[in-house]
């Protein structure tokens, strides 16, 4: 799409009116969209659906049914294009005012009134006090780490006097009806087998057999006879300066040690700030008392849901069955997903203030640097990127991510850090006009790398 232009006068009552100068390029791509939609769904005699010509449509039909199915299927993405790069946050569905296009090759604009939200009153963040956990590294986590490293050098021992235990590695024979398999070898907890076949090993003895049976992807019952042949166990080296030379590039265990702890410190810093900065940014919108909703609100909801269903159905589970599954109703996790909305939205709202208060701004070089950035960590082209980025008008997008990354950085860098305890210990203490504590979800932050684009589309 290319760049409309977009003028912006504001009414009272917080609404504003939008006079939208669209470019022919668009009008004309809306206008051979109409056509084809037209000429699918018109009969003609002697036609077939979709081969009807432009001139024999335009008298079955009309020009002005043309024009006005060519407007109504693109207007509203014009005008939330233009919403989007003017930076406005619409709270209801706008009311147009426009004649029909004389030409489809002709620039065109229209007029939209809507109700924005209110732009936020921020206070002195400077002022605002969040809570911060102390960055310590736990002994078990680190332990967790070594073990996991032996285990990769671990020996595995033959097992006697004693039948199939949960981490044992087992060589089996599996005879089912059209197929045998000999000595397979099975590492119980790795998941590489179904979960019966895992679970059904467990307790036998060397030479003993069992009928196991299991379900196949399409529905169907598998049956196989599972004998076990023989028992291994592994047998961790122990922590020293052997196992350093033999599973890292380090001479010596404490070396080792101070790797794995090191690493796991800066894990542990990384979460703790970005946990931090997310709190900041939701501090400032409980001062400001924002509350988001509207069109972006359900946008951003259905941006969601369309997220986690994905999530889930990759990992070959239906969302009706994953909820059914876990007890969930699906009008509870709509709602919990536009709570997740609001608060996401508030966020960019309480930041694109603070961004405005600050004088952001985000170059162009400094935007293609970073696509380059992430095309390169993809191993795709970043001219081709980029271009494509211009193209669906994304880059804006990009760019306003940025910004308001930029805005968050001087915020979480101006609020008074103060120990998470002392942070939890007040917000345990209610008052009549204290905030509904924020959840525990993942929501849009400006640390993440681009957000949804949700009504922008």
């Amino acid at each position: 799409m290319d760049r409309v232009e977009t003028q912006v006068e504001e009414l009272p009552e917080n609404r504003v009116r939008l006079t939208v100068q669209v470019p022919s390029h668009d009008v004309h791509h809306a206008v051979e969209h109409a056509a084809g939609d037209l000429a699918q769904s018109v009969k003609i005699p002697g036609f077939r659906k979709g081969k009807v010509p432009r001139e024999v449509l335009l008298q079955r039909v009309g020009r002005e049914r043309l024009m006005t199915e060519a407007v109504e299927s693109h207007i509203g993405g014009w005008f939330w294009n233009a919403a989007a790069r003017t930076r406005l946050r619409p709270v209801e569905q706008p009311q147009y005012d426009f004649e029909l296009p004389a030409s489809a090759d002709e620039d065109w604009k229209f007029t939209a009134t809507v109700a924005v939200q209110a732009k936020p009153e921020l206070p002195d963040w400077k002022e605002l006090e969040v809570g911060i956990a102390e960055v310590e590294v736990p002994e078990e986590l680190v332990q967790h780490e070594l073990d996991a490293l032996r285990s990769t050098v671990a020996e595995l021992v033959p097992v006697e006097g004693r039948p199939v235990g949960p981490d044992d590695t087992v060589v089996v024979d599996l005879v089912a009806d059209d197929e045998t398999r000999r000595d397979f070898v099975v590492e119980l907890g790795r998941g590489a087998v179904v979960e019966e076949i895992e679970q059904g090993l467990v307790g036998l003895s060397v030479g003993e057999t069992k009928e196991l049976s299991f379900e196949l992807a399409e529905g169907a019952t598998q049956s196989l006879a599972a004998t076990v042949k023989e028992i291994k166990e592994k047998v961790l080296p122990p922590l020293d300066d052997e196992l350093a030379r033999a599973a890292s590039e380090f001479e010596t265990f404490a070396e080792l040690r101070e790797d794995v702890e090191g690493r796991l410190r800066e894990q542990i810093e990384d979460e703790v700030e970005t946990r931090f900065r997310a709190a900041a940014a939701d501090a400032l919108v409980a001062a400001s008392k924002v509350e988001a909703a509207g069109p972006l609100v359900e946008s951003r909801t259905r941006e969601l849901l369309r997220g986690f269903a994905r999530q889930v159905e990759s990992r070959g589970v239906p969302l009706e069955t994953f909820l059914a599954m876990t007890g969930q109703q699906p009008e509870e996790l709509v709602a919990r997903l536009r709570d997740e909305a609001q608060s996401s939205v508030a966020r960019e709202l309480v930041l694109e203030v603070a961004a405005d208060q600050l004088g952001l701004d985000v170059p162009d070089a400094e935007v293609e640097e970073l696509v380059r950035e992430q095309a390169e960590a993809l191993g795709d082209d970043p001219e081709q990127m980029l271009e494509a980025l211009r193209e669906s008008g994304r880059i804006e997008a990009l760019r306003d991510d940025l910004r308001l990354r930029k805005a968050l950085d001087r915020v979480a860098a101006d609020v008074k850090r103060i120990p998470l305890a002392q942070a939890e210990a007040r917000e345990a203490i209610w008052t009549p006009d204290k905030e509904n504590p924020p959840t525990d979800t993942k929501l849009w932050t400006p640390d993440q790398p681009q957000r949804s684009e949700g009504a922008r589309t």
